[in-house]
């Protein structure tokens, strides 16, 4: 359906299109539209990218290159956000919008609620509620955006499951976590699957006591990262239920 979206396009039109997705970036040959490519994994001769070596988001065209932002720059944490800015700013500049207000528009934009959501910073320690996690994928996705954050993670984990093996957090579980911290019906499984891949493991009754565990847990410099990787309805309405109890208690901390 998507495919028959940017084939119906006519010249003049501007297809913006993911050069890391191989199907996708297949795409480009074929069409009527102006191609515009972006890039996380690799520099393009022309189109958007990210120059790893540098941090810098980069728009090149046969005029030459110019520097967008340096990805410090952005507030949103985690490269599939690298590469929705970088979505974004093509869109941008083909409307005609400058790469200044581009620019700024970017370093301005706040992340969503319960999305990666910087909560405070406590003693050095740094609180994400990424409540929306409620799949493997998407945890895995939250933990890698800390990858390159110079301290460890401290995870909270658990709620209902979805029958879905835990497995693909393991390898980054164990570059990056100080501890996991699990809570809700699926802890159990969680803490079977993924117990050898942490150094240290504990359950908590509720979310109050998961947040004092966790801070508790990490030390100056860490993050502790709300990114379950389970629905939230064995303890609380919704997702975002989860998030706002996991920012309540975070600011208790304080007293």
């Amino acid at each position: 359906a998507k495919h028959r979206i940017f084939r119906n396009q006519e010249p003049g039109d501007v297809a913006i299109l993911n050069a890391d997705d191989s199907v996708i970036s297949s795409w480009a040959a074929g069409l009527r539209a102006h191609v515009v490519l972006f890039s996380t994994e690799r520099e393009l001769d022309e189109g958007l990218f990210l120059r790893r070596e540098t941090r810098e988001l980069i728009s090149r065209t046969r005029e030459g290159e110019r520097v967008l932002l340096r990805r410090d720059e952005m507030k949103l944490r985690g490269l599939h956000n690298v590469q929705n800015v970088l979505a974004a700013v093509a869109a941008g500049l083909a409307c005609g919008a400058s790469p200044e207000a581009m620019r700024e528009t970017v370093r301005q934009f706040q992340p969503v609620e319960h999305r990666l959501e910087l909560v405070a910073e406590i003693g050095g320690v740094e609180f994400y509620n990424d409540s929306k996690a409620t799949n493997v994928d998407a945890a895995v996705k939250a933990l890698e955006a800390f990858a390159d954050a110079p301290g460890q993670v401290v995870l909270l984990l658990g709620g209902r499951g979805k029958n879905a093996p835990y497995a693909p957090l393991a390898a980054l579980l164990e570059k990056k976590a100080r501890a996991l911290v699990l809570l809700g019906e699926d802890a159990a499984r969680i803490e079977s699957e993924l117990k050898s891949h942490a150094p240290t493991t504990v359950r908590a009754a509720d979310m109050r006591d998961a947040v004092r565990r966790a801070a508790a847990l990490a030390q100056p410099g860490d993050i502790v990262l709300l990114a379950p990787a389970c629905a939230s309805f064995d303890m609380f309405d919704n997702f975002e239920h989860r998030g706002r109890v996991f920012k309540e208690e975070v600011g208790n901390l304080r007293f």
